[in-house]
């Protein structure tokens, strides 16, 4: 059976965690605390770079969560999650890189806001919305007529950038702007997939005393 290594407040993780659900793969989900126990010999084992997600499949580690949702759709290809013409292809794998390169970086800004704790320096957040604003833009004009992108159906687009876009709402940010977004949003949220793995407030509470005490720690030293 495989293994996930995960934390539930990690988008990374979630994108696993959700294609998992959706391709219906029989898996064991094992929580690694962001609290130190990362850097523990015992998942360093597993993962020399002290990261989540990892996947398990008998001797075989996976690390980076794209290179999981590969080898996921390669080897478990009912539901297909990925579109076969070139063009959709294309538009498939632009939403995932933008959302990873672009837009996650930008909405690590936000993280402090979300958790309730000072927020950044004014000009930081102007300049995260701005680039937020690119992206969100850019992903509208990939939508067509078609509930997702380049598909009919769910595709690794979804679950890279849905478990971001899914978010901004949290910080002021929301997609009335983007009607096709705003839509293809709403069809996301509301599949079991999404809402059983979504952070709780529980979960956020735990990660922001992971993060003050973390803080607390560096301005000690």
């Amino acid at each position: 059976m495989l293994t996930l290594y995960h934390s539930p407040i990690s988008p990374n993780s979630r994108r696993v965690w959700i294609t998992l659900l959706e391709k219906e793969i029989q898996f064991e989900l094992v929580e690694i605390k962001l609290d130190g126990e990362q850097l523990k010999p015992e998942f360093l084992a597993i993962n020399p770079f002290h990261q989540i997600p990892v996947l398990v499949d008998d001797d075989l580690k996976v690390v980076e969560s794209l290179a999981i949702l590969d080898y996921l759709e390669a080897k478990y290809p009912t539901p297909v999650m990925l579109p076969q013409n070139a063009k959709d292809l294309a538009i498939a794998r632009m939403v995932q890189l933008i959302t990873v390169n672009q837009l996650l970086p930008a909405t690590t800004t936000f993280l402090p806001q979300i958790l309730g704790l000072p927020e950044a320096e004014p000009k930081k957040i102007e300049q995260a919305k701005q680039k937020i604003s690119t992206v969100l833009k850019f992903l509208e004009s990939l939508l067509d007529d078609r509930p997702y992108f380049g598909s009919e159906h769910l595709t690794l687009a979804e679950v890279v950038a849905g478990t971001v876009v899914n978010w901004l709402p949290r910080v002021g940010i929301f997609l009335n702007d983007y009607p096709k977004l705003n839509a293809w949003c709403d069809r996301l949220i509301a599949r079991p997939a999404w809402q059983a793995t979504e952070a709780t407030p529980e979960v956020i509470q735990a990660f922001k005393s992971v993060v003050v005490a973390r803080m607390a720690q560096q301005n000690a030293s």
